[in-house]
């Protein structure tokens, strides 16, 4: 009988038990697409990654990513905590990059490493899109919130990186924490966009180190809230440098994410515009928390 190994990492976590799970399945080529739907299932984090094969294929590795109800052509803590499992356990070496072949395309992980072992893993997303804008009052109501606490500065807005999310910024923590999804509301708002997932930023945070806070939620495929989101961040970095929210088109920040849920999380934005687009790259640790096998 075949087996296939698996490791489970926290991404975008600073211990143990923090950040984003994420289930990675090795040698996952024998596997149809009906069995890594299943295993993403059973996994039942918000995503479950499949290294097809251990060889490297056009300088990069060919993965698939499964969330609980469909396969996905990107999402970021998948990617970093991929990346990481390709370095310890294919590669077992230090080396500055790890490509993986994604639906999106190629996406490169750089590696910063400390006394030999790595520390903050980078991803480069892709240019960003930015879509429709929406109705304030629409985005209040679906988050069951004043509409006075979205921050009327800046538009709600859908944006993408390979993966689309409604960004909505708010005035306060206190309105970050005060968001309650109205299923009603939230149907009838993401009826009119392509993106099913909302993300709520603002600008004061829980730890003074910290620049943003920020919480995703995702019921339409099953995810109540997310601890922490590489994908939904990287267009927040886009969004922030787009409308000059720190009044430049460059930024470098941290953004803690998952408090609310008991699962904190850290993520490192830097953007910047350039002459063909917005430069991405989002960062964070990852750490190991389990390996076995699928039988």
């Amino acid at each position: 009988m075949i087996s296939y190994p698996f490791y489970i990492v926290d991404v975008f976590a600073e211990t143990r038990y923090a950040g984003n799970q994420l289930a990675v399945v090795r040698n996952a080529a024998g596997l149809s697409t009906t069995d890594m739907q299943n295993i993403a299932r059973e996994m039942n984090y918000s995503e479950t990654t499949f290294i097809l094969t251990d060889n490297p294929q056009n300088n990069g590795y060919d993965v698939r990513i499964f969330s609980l109800d469909e396969e996905l052509p990107f999402a970021g803590h998948p990617t970093l905590g991929t990346a990481y499992i390709i370095q310890q356990h294919l590669l077992d070496t230090e080396t500055s990059e790890v490509k993986l072949n994604l639906k999106v395309g190629q996406i490169p992980v750089k590696f910063e490493y400390i006394k030999g072992q790595p520390d903050t893993l980078w991803m480069k997303q892709i240019n960003p899109a930015f879509g429709s804008t929406f109705d304030k009052e629409a985005v209040a109501r679906a988050l069951n919130i004043d509409i006075n606490l979205i921050d009327s500065r800046f538009p709600v807005q859908e944006v993408s990186t390979g993966l689309p999310f409604i960004m909505i910024p708010l005035v306060s923590l206190d309105a970050v924490k005060a968001c309650r999804i109205d299923s009603v509301g939230y149907l009838n708002l993401i009826n009119q966009a392509e993106a099913k997932s909302l993300f709520v930023f603002c600008p004061e945070t829980y730890l003074p180190e910290n620049h943003f806070n920020s919480r995703m939620f995702d019921h339409f495929h099953g995810i109540a809230e997310d601890p922490a989101t590489g994908s939904a961040n990287g267009c927040l970095a886009a969004y922030l440098v787009k409308h000059r929210y720190l009044g430049n088109n460059e930024i470098d920040v941290r953004v803690e994410q998952g408090y609310e849920i008991g699962r904190p999380s850290l993520l490192l934005l830097k953007a910047k515009e350039e002459r063909d687009g917005i430069s991405i790259n989002v960062g964070g640790k990852v750490i190991p928390v389990a390996k076995g096998s699928l039988v």
